[in-house]
């Protein structure tokens, strides 16, 4: 298993364990995403991913399980297919040309997709009552590799405003804030729904 398989089997087996722990009575909690309830995360994910891949990469990734009856096997059937690309050497290898530029699948998936879910595990968990603890290695990784470029996507709208912590925060809290989510657990304001 390449390092690029392995992160993504960590942060997506994370998103996995909230999505499969959320309530059944907790799906239409109000989300730290502006105007998004717990069931419309795995509906951004179960959308987005599938029509980026599919489009650009060529691949057939499912988006056939309906989020709105089935917000588990929806996530479920996609979380599936993405590793399986992952595992296919022929697939995680192939090269296309994206917004990015030309990467492979793997590439792709490292750079977009992978960020994505670990920033939305800690939103579906603060929305519907779970466990918000974030891998910490990969919150640091992560942190470190976007905080070069706060002015730029700051200004693509994909984030919110970066909210103030202590200097002395974890990386995982710094990482929220810097998102426009604010890691504080009796506050919820609205985030950017892209990020």
């Amino acid at each position: 298993m390449s390092e690029i398989s392995q992160r993504f089997d960590t942060i997506a087996g994370a998103f996995a364990q909230r999505v499969n722990a959320v309530p059944a009575d907790a799906w239409g909690n109000p989300s730290p995403c502006d105007g998004w309830v717990a069931r419309d995360i795995v509906r951004h994910v179960t959308e987005w991913i599938p029509a980026f891949f599919n489009g650009s990469a060529g691949l057939s990734l499912p988006a056939d399980v309906s989020v709105d009856d089935d917000p588990v096997g929806a996530w479920a059937v996609l979380h599936t297919s993405l590793a399986a690309a992952l595992a296919d050497p022929d697939v995680a290898s192939r090269e296309f040309d994206g917004p990015p530029g030309r990467m492979s699948v793997e590439q792709s998936i490292d750079m977009i997709v992978t960020g994505d879910l670990l920033i939305h595990t800690w939103d579906l968990a603060r929305a519907t009552g779970l466990d918000e603890t974030l891998d910490a290695v990969e919150a640091k990784r992560m942190l470190e590799g976007i905080e070069p470029y706060d002015e730029m996507l700051r200004s693509s709208g994909h984030y919110g405003p970066r909210v103030a912590v202590a200097p002395d925060a974890d990386d995982t809290t710094k990482l929220i804030a810097f998102m426009g989510r604010n890691p504080i657990p009796e506050s919820r304001g609205p985030a950017s729904v892209d990020a």
